[in-house]
């Protein structure tokens, strides 16, 4: 079932969630994956551009969880996946060209751990996954730039960009029971950008 839906709008969020709940009972396992990038200095960045990105990329989730985490509570089970990135700062690393991207996958990771505490009572695991790069449109600016895209590869290990299905397997295993013990974890997956 697909149902369409602004993840900044919290009735739009409730609505889906709604027909969710109406069609199967119940919601399992959310995998909040809503996300934008646009490269642009900082000193040009508007701040049209920075609440564009973090309503999308943090609040969003937000409000993706709640919705179903309020559902989840009531069924004492449930997986929340959040999609973060290496782009988080701190363990992960800053990005040129998108303050407004890292600041709101850092705040991805530090709902993560926040949600983790207070969900773990009712037996709902909140984990996230932060990727490098993947074959996806979002990598198309570094890709228009041969140089940049060269820089890119040049700092991965295995030397390749990941394929989308690399991380919805990860996706699999975090939503599983083979998980059952994982809870707060921000996962990498970047071919070894991080280690190098």
């Amino acid at each position: 079932m697909a149902v369409k839906c602004d993840v900044t709008k919290k009735e739009e969020v409730e609505e889906m969630v709604k027909k969710t709940v109406e069609k199967w009972g119940k919601v399992d396992i959310l995998v909040n994956n809503a996300g934008i990038a646009h490269f642009l200095p900082f000193l040009e960045m508007s701040e049209e551009d920075w609440d564009r990105t973090l309503d999308i990329n943090l609040k969003g989730y937000f409000l993706c969880a709640q919705a179903c985490a309020k559902e989840m509570v009531k069924q004492k089970s449930g997986v929340i996946i959040n999609i973060a990135s290496i782009a988080m700062g701190q363990q992960g690393i800053g990005f040129p060209a998108l303050t407004h991207y890292c600041a709101s996958k850092g705040g991805i990771v530090g709902m993560t751990e926040a949600l983790a505490l207070e969900l773990a009572p009712y037996n709902i695991r909140v984990n996230a996954i932060s990727p490098g790069a993947i074959e996806t449109p979002m990598i198309d600016p570094l890709k228009a730039d041969p140089k940049m895209m060269e820089g890119v590869l040049a700092r991965i290990p295995l030397h390749r960009v990941g394929k989308p299905e690399e991380v919805s397997n990860l996706v699999l295993f975090l939503a599983s029971d083979k998980s059952s013990y994982m809870t707060g974890s921000t996962v990498v997956i970047d071919g070894g950008w991080l280690a190098g």
